[in-house]
């Protein structure tokens, strides 16, 4: 039969189901989303930030609530990453949500992984510059746009790697939560994907075809996020439902989003 589904489509349509539900819950569970909101989505081109592009895409055809969604791709000139921004337009397009490019610099010299702040010449995380940088333009085009919210595709790892590098390094039980209101400025950070788990969106980016960044930062394999990704793998092998039980114990904490430095200064 001509329009019998192949098996692929049918495995494919059940793993969006799955993760369209999850991500339903997230924005009914912690109020992600309301009627007027414009939503700046951080789109860097990895499979989490297409995942969030496409589900809030498919979601803001839909009636209730009603709102607009917006996808920008900040490049930062010094970090020798690239993305096929043909590729982001394309599938900005198909998803329904408009599409822009914002560049960006660095400013502060940067000399053998060390940075000249005010307080001093001290190691700083490239990771962390760079982020802090790209967070900045957002937060600019952001208001420039008249947006409320801005929507970041962290999941359910994420979070989790975020309580135990803050545990680790910063001696504090903490970490990002599903919606932030910023102290400075009259925006909100919201992560819609917060309940779901990185495995089953590298699952459904490959089903579903995603294409892969064209050159990744050459800092993704020795952060110290990497490492806590190791730990947290080794943590899952001791117990598949560790994610579950760390999950539950931060939803009786008070969410802190702490900027994160690798090195404690006595």
């Amino acid at each position: 039969m001509s329009g019998q589904k192949t098996p692929e489509q049918i495995a494919l349509e059940k793993q969006r189901e799955r993760l369209t539900k999850r991500f339903h819950k997230a924005c009914s569970d912690y109020g992600l989303i309301a009627d007027g909101d414009h939503i700046l989505i951080g789109l860097s081109g990895g499979k989490d930030s297409l995942l969030l592009t496409e589900l809030l895409g498919r979601r803001s055809k839909i009636y209730k609530p009603r709102f607009r969604v917006t996808a920008m791709h900040v490049r930062v000139k010094e970090r020798d990453y690239r993305t096929d921004l043909s590729y982001l337009e394309s599938f900005c397009q198909e998803a329904g949500v408009p599409f822009m490019v914002r560049d960006v610099s660095i400013d502060e010299p940067v000399e053998s992984g060390k940075l000249k702040v005010e307080s001093g010449e001290r190691e700083t995380n490239p990771c962390f510059l760079c982020s802090w940088y790209r967070r900045k333009m957002l937060f600019n085009v952001a208001q420039e746009l008249g947006c409320n919210k801005i929507a970041f595709g962290h999941h359910r790892d994420d979070v989790i790697e975020t309580m135990l590098m803050n545990l680790i390094y910063q001696g504090t039980f903490a970490t990002m939560p599903p919606m932030l209101q910023m102290d400075k400025m009259p925006l909100q950070i919201i992560r819609p994907l917060c309940l779901i788990d990185e495995a089953d969106i590298v699952q459904y980016a490959a089903m579903r075809g995603y294409e892969k960044q064209q050159k990744l930062c050459p800092f993704e394999h020795v952060s110290a996020r990497e490492q806590v990704k190791g730990l947290l793998a080794q943590i899952k092998e001791l117990n598949p439902e560790a994610t579950d039980s760390m999950y539950g114990a931060l939803s009786n904490v008070k969410y802190d989003y702490l900027p994160l430095q690798l090195k404690i200064e006595s």
